[in-house]
């Protein structure tokens, strides 16, 4: 785990080197204060000695400036290598959650992609920080000053050699404990993340529904148990610190008892014995900051394990070894196709799918919520992969074309539409970088958005908010379906996207594309027949099943399932998603 963690430092190799070597430098001056410090009592001040005091004064003062350079500079040096480390680290979870495909996200969920590229980053890296630093630092003077004890006494050094043993059966059982019950807590913050993304997207939902309170108490119990979970592992750790004060308070006791008596013997000087309760200090005090490391560490392996589980899961959808890099035409062709969501799912969502739809023509998809529509179309542009059978466009299957090939191929308009923040050009070049401002102009006169762009105040320079908030439900869509055709697709998908638009605008829209994309096939999926019936042919799916395909005339004389759904609608009798449509 750590290898795989340690190639992220990259560039900041060097900072994290000096850093740490810097940092012993730091800790060779603190452990040698307390050896001057005893010739100072000895042969200065015990002895009378003005000009011995002025010698090793001189020496302390000198070895604490460079204990200073040495922790400033070390201290800068890894909070580069720890913040590059962390930025690299993102960097290249985000770039790997790009190449997910739908079933990788849904196995993680989002929530816990953004928890994991946030506060399990964050953790790792303090983890580094605490490695290069203090698990440098701490090891470095407990041995070093175990090492001073033993040369000025090694009778009394037995005393906080026990102490050692002591702290070291503690923390191991602390670390062992704390470590699992971090692991279970981790995973808590998933569903708060999970929560509050939900609630924030549907805030208006919420609102308009009065669930602010509701809302608030799930919020609520997803934090009480974030915080129980969080008090059954700090239980745990809070037994470190009654633990070291004891083993601190018993040391000093004993060496107070036995060095006492060392003293009035003759066997250790009083500066010796004053040097002697630094180094007990300073050996306690790192075995206090050991074990704070290890909870940490034991806190950040779990985190550790979930960054790396982003990291190592391997996308559903891949290029194959000789991807097909040109889609010729339009053609799509499903030949007994079955799809489901999960291998372990009880039913399939598509069943025995065979449909051939020639290149240009414009295909109707119509049928119940649940019926698999979108399922359908998003096996064209490689969203999904099948289940079983083959979907080919241009008489290639899918699996063999280049991922990116094949969906710059398809172009799909979502029924939820997203736009980003930046302005309308912005949005509209996510079809093509390189599009004009002109070819942009033309799009958006196809999708019939021209009309309310122009009249915003900077036009086609105006601002869109995140998420494109400052435009209707309407206005959203046509600027998708602009955005998708700037891709100059071989088949395009409009998933119900123009639910939002009257029909007065969708038949323009319709018309429009039978004018000027005459040669692109044209796949409109949509709630109300008059948006599909002067397809050339529709598409009528019923429980992941084709029902019908024929053209809006024959399906009206052959479909039972499609000739209720046109007189529901065109009787005013309500949406054909209702009791008794099916």
């Amino acid at each position: 785990m750590v290898r795989k963690l340690a190639k992220f430092i990259g560039q900041y190799k060097k900072q994290a080197i000096l850093g740490p070597i810097l940092l012993l430098g730091e800790v060779l001056m603190d452990i040698l204060i307390p050896f001057i410090i005893a010739s100072l009592i000895d042969k200065g001040i015990t002895a009378g000695n003005m000009a011995a005091v002025w010698k090793y004064g001189g020496l302390m003062l000198l070895c604490a400036l460079v204990s200073l350079f040495c922790g400033a500079m070390s201290g800068r040096l890894t909070a580069i290598a720890t913040t590059g480390f962390a930025a690299n680290l993102r960097s290249a979870m985000f770039k790997k959650i790009q190449t997910y495909s739908f079933k990788n996200i849904d196995k993680f969920s989002t929530a816990s992609l953004v928890t994991r590229t946030t506060t399990d980053v964050n953790n790792v890296q303090m983890a580094l920080m605490q490695i290069l630093r203090v698990a440098t630092r701490t090891p470095a003077m407990l041995i070093m000053s175990v090492i001073m004890c033993v040369i000025i006494s090694p009778s009394l050094s037995t005393i906080f050699l026990i102490a050692i043993l002591v702290l070291a059966v503690t923390l191991s059982f602390i670390t062992k404990t704390a470590g699992k019950r971090f692991s279970e807590t981790f995973k808590r913050y998933d569903n708060i993340n999970s929560t509050v993304e939900e609630n924030v997207a549907g805030a208006r939902v919420v609102k308009a529904f009065v669930r602010e309170d509701y809302e608030t108490r799930k919020y609520a119990d997803a934090t009480a148990e974030l915080r129980r979970r969080f008090v059954r592992a700090e239980r745990v750790v809070a037994m470190n610190m009654p633990v070291m004060t004891l083993v601190i308070n018993s040391c000093t006791i004993a060496l107070s008892w036995f060095g006492a008596r060392h003293v009035v013997a003759g066997s250790l000087t009083t500066g010796q014995l004053t040097s002697m309760f630094s180094y007990v200090m300073q050996i306690l005090m790192s075995m206090m900051m050991l074990s704070m490391i290890f909870v940490m560490l034991s806190m950040s392996a779990a985190s550790a394990r979930r960054v790396i589980e982003v990291l190592e899961e391997e996308p559903d959808i891949a290029n194959g070894v000789d991807p097909v890099m040109q889609v010729p035409d339009g053609t799509v062709d499903f030949d007994h196709v079955e799809f489901s969501y999960s291998d372990t799912a009880d039913e399939a969502v598509l069943s025995d799918i065979d449909l051939h739809i020639r290149s240009g023509e414009t295909i109707g998809l119509i049928g119940g919520t649940g019926s698999g529509k979108s399922s359908l179309v998003s096996l064209i542009s490689r969203l999904y992969d099948v289940t079983d059978g083959a979907v080919r466009v241009g008489g290639v299957d899918v699996r063999d074309y280049d991922v990116e090939v094949i969906r710059n191929a398809v172009s799909v308009v979502l029924q939820k539409n997203v736009l980003f923040s930046g302005t309308v050009l912005s949005n509209l070049r996510w079809g093509d970088p390189d599009a004009t401002e002109e070819e942009c102009r033309e799009a958006c006169r196809l999708a019939c958005a021209d009309e309310f762009i122009e009249k915003l105040p900077e036009g086609y320079n105006s601002r869109v908010e995140q998420g494109g908030a400052n435009f209707s439900g309407g206005q959203k869509q046509r600027l998708c379906i602009a955005r998708a055709l700037l891709k100059k697709p071989k088949v395009l998908i409009l998933d119900d996207s123009t639910s939002a638009v009257d029909t007065a605008t969708d038949a323009k829209i319709r018309a429009a594309f039978r004018e000027v994309i005459p040669e692109t096939t044209k796949i409109i999926i949509a709630q109300r027949i008059a948006s599909v019936q002067d397809a050339d042919r529709i598409i009528v799916l019923d429980n992941g099943r084709v029902a019908g395909f024929d053209s809006h005339e024959n399906l009206l004389r052959t479909s039972e399932i499609y000739r209720e759904i046109y007189e529901t609608q065109t009787k005013g009798g309500g949406d054909f998603d209702e009791p008794g449509a099916d």
